[in-house]
């Protein structure tokens, strides 16, 4: 944007909507996309004007159109006709901000905030909230990596990696899609004839999508981007939480939401994960104890909230000497669901990782760190919590004690039709009736958790591998 206000007079800029990467009531206002429903981006028509040199402006004039919400693509191209030319349209005079937004533009107050990730990334005096950040796990296979059946998840992993150590040495290894999955790295190490073997040690729990665990199969050798499982949960036996966040430039509303396993990068759109601790490898220390048990002592357990912060907060309160960097986590967890930060920093959120307030009042402080510490227990333990929301019913017919497995099993949840989301249709011998409409509320990542596991606990088949998840 900024080159564009350098090089041109003028610019024009009419936009026609229709991004369908966004979800819910936004994606509803996008409208269909103009060139068909499949657009992964919003499209919009650009004049941009240069005028000869001896009648060039000083300032470049930016001028923007929104066409409208809910439109269908008829509507749209419609409304291009009907307007014939770009002077017929109501042009509104954009003034750039210092960061060259035209439009959604930040004013700056967040730039004043404290940052949560630091510059620099686990050293000890940045001047942020937490010591490290890291992105969430990515398999670059998930169809390979990720099962609901750890037996399943064996069995694959098994014939991939036989698959792999086969190719070894061959000038041109196989790319059958149906034996394995290849990545730059794995093509560059069956190069060196660098051979694996399958190891179930590596079999851990991860989170894949919001309220949705699998079993993960974590071997560093079969997984893209393993930091965040070497930094922050390096094996099974350390306990760790971490917050997770949008990522930058996703199409999305801002999200997070809090996990005490590998989270995958896509549980959030790109997501971004602050721990409570991270984990530090002593160097030189054996992998192996004597008795042939894994050492647990080869990792130094470190704080996620830096010094730093601690210090900052207990400095804007009297007598706050009790607060803990743990208090400050669960501060961010509950400050980061609060509606009016996230409206306030609704354009910030959208290009850059939150930044978090200090509220004035240490009972303020201490409210949102205790309602982030409740949202965490609902969040992580959602599976212990029973909600008998008055005048749902769960319709069950045709039931068969000899027959229980396939009384219960699902191939994909769904509601009878679009627009009636009061009914859910778990198989043929299940339906939830009158499913209240605020159950829908709670959105994260694009849709509301209810949607989620409607989606995530149905049986697939990956097109290219052919593996079934079940």
């Amino acid at each position: 944007r900024a080159s564009l206000e350098k090089e041109f007079d003028k610019i024009y800029v009419y936009n026609l909507r229709g991004n369908a990467r966004t979800s819910g009531e936004l994606r509803k206002r996008e409208g269909d996309g103009i060139f068909g429903m499949g657009s992964r981006t919003p499209i919009a028509i650009t004049l941009l004007v240069r005028y000869p040199e001896d009648r060039r402006l000083d300032k470049c004039q930016i001028f923007y159109h929104d066409i409208g919400d809910y439109l269908s693509r008829e509507e749209k191209l419609r409304k291009i006709t009907q307007a014939q030319s770009y002077r017929s349209l109501d042009w509104t005079l954009i003034t750039p901000n210092e960061k060259h937004d035209w439009i959604n533009q930040r004013d700056g107050l967040f730039d004043t905030l404290l940052p949560l990730a630091p510059e620099k990334k686990f050293d000890a005096k940045v001047k942020s909230v937490f010591v490290g950040v890291s992105n969430g796990l990515q398999t670059n296979r998930d169809s390979w990596t990720y099962q609901y059946s750890q037996k399943e998840l064996e069995s694959n992993m098994q014939a991939m990696i036989a698959f792999y150590n086969e190719q070894l040495g061959k000038a041109e290894p196989s790319m059958d899609k149906t034996k394995i999955s290849w990545t730059a790295k794995l093509l560059e190490d069956a190069k060196h004839g660098q051979t694996y073997s399958y190891d179930s040690s590596h079999i851990i729990e991860g989170l894949y999508r919001p309220f949705c665990r699998q079993k993960l199969y974590s071997q560093r050798a079969f997984i893209h981007r393993p930091a965040i499982r070497e930094r922050f949960f390096p094996t099974p036996h350390h306990k760790n939480l971490v917050i997770c966040v949008s990522g930058v430039g996703g199409s999305k509303d801002f999200s997070t939401l809090i996990a005490d396993m590998v989270p995958d990068l896509q549980v959030l759109s790109n997501g971004q994960c602050f721990p409570l601790y991270w984990y530090e490898e002593k160097k030189g220390e054996p992998e192996v104890s004597l008795f042939g048990t894994t050492n647990e002592e080869r990792w130094t357990q470190r704080d996620g909230i830096t010094d730093w912060c601690l210090q900052e907060v207990r400095s804007r309160f009297a007598g706050a000497q009790s607060l803990t960097k743990e208090d400050i986590f669960y501060y961010v967890y509950g400050l980061l669901h609060s509606p009016d930060y996230r409206e306030r920093f609704a354009d910030d959120l959208r290009k850059a990782l939150p930044r978090i307030p200090i509220v004035e009042r240490a009972e303020e402080f201490i409210a949102f760190s205790k309602a982030g510490r409740r949202l965490a227990q609902l969040h992580l333990h959602y599976e212990d919590y029973a909600h008998e929301a008055e005048g749902v019913e769960v319709d069950e017919r045709d039931y068969t004690a000899a027959d229980e497995f396939a009384y219960y099993a699902v191939e994909k949840m769904r509601f009878p039709k679009k627009d009636e989301r009061h009914t859910i249709i778990y198989n043929g011998h299940i339906t939830l009736h009158n499913i209240p409409a605020e159950a829908y509320d709670y959105v994260v990542n694009g849709k509301s958790a209810i949607e989620w596991v409607m989606e995530r606990y149905a049986v697939t088949i990956h097109k290219d591998s052919g593996i079934k998840n079940d």
